[in-house]
């Protein structure tokens, strides 16, 4: 059994980026911690909804009903679209990675769209040091990433879709879409059978952390690339 901390930067990201692996890390019987870094008080709605802390409050509540399979998470209440700027922001994440011990942390990467997921990455990289190792999740729709790991979430993908719908202030259709497209294209890049999905991810290289397939959830399962007795592709 291992300690995951997975930390993402606004309400439903871990739900988008990360859901799957944490359900599969879950289910092979791992300790999980689960982190929202800021309030998500500048959301974007089409409802109506107006900036602030009624929103923040709503997302909070939101965040609470799409994880509730995995855990409880911890909000750390850190400022949306101003996390690189917080000046606590260095020392709640710490905390909280120091308090979860993690053996391993899975988070957003420093290539990645939003600028809070960005700071966010470098926040966890200093905070984690020479603790444990740093599992990256895949970038909107895989924009800038290589991935290095691919993990089969075939059996989670339903619930990560209804994890997502759980956050019905923003629109959460667009979202759940992109997912399935990004997850079900992650899959066939493993030449996975058609209605598999796989989530990608890549290692944070640093010493002394090099090899880190044993913490990782398996890839899915590929077909032949040859049909039997023929050099025809599948």
């Amino acid at each position: 059994m291992l300690n995951i901390t997975a930390l993402g930067a606004h309400p439903d990201d871990l739900e988008i980026f990360m859901y799957g692996c944490l359900a599969a890390m879950k289910a092979r019987g791992d300790r999980l911690t689960l982190i929202v870094a800021t309030d998500g008080a500048q959301g974007v709605t089409l409802d109506g909804d107006k900036p602030g802390a009624d929103l923040a409050a709503k997302r909070a509540k939101e965040t609470h009903q799409g994880l509730a399979k995995l855990g409880t998470p911890q909000l750390l209440g850190l400022p949306d679209g101003g996390l690189s700027t917080a000046p606590d922001a260095q020392e709640k994440i710490s905390a909280a990675i120091a308090a979860s011990s993690p053996d391993l942390i899975v988070t957003h990467g420093l290539e990645d769209y939003h600028p809070d997921h960005r700071a966010l990455a470098k926040y966890v990289e200093d905070a984690a040091s020479f603790r444990c190792p740093i599992l990256v999740a895949d970038t909107l729709m895989g924009v800038g990433f290589t991935p290095e790991f691919y993990v089969d979430i075939s059996p989670y993908m339903n619930e990560k879709t209804e994890a997502i719908m759980a956050h019905e202030s923003q629109s959460p259709h667009r979202f759940a879409d992109a997912a399935n497209i990004m997850n079900r294209y992650r899959a066939a890049q493993c030449n996975a059978p058609q209605g598999h999905y796989a989530e990608a991810y890549r290692l944070s290289s640093r010493f002394p952390f090099a090899d880190i397939r044993a913490m990782v959830p398996p890839a899915p399962k590929h077909r032949p690339f040859y049909v039997p007795s023929s050099d025809a592709l599948i």
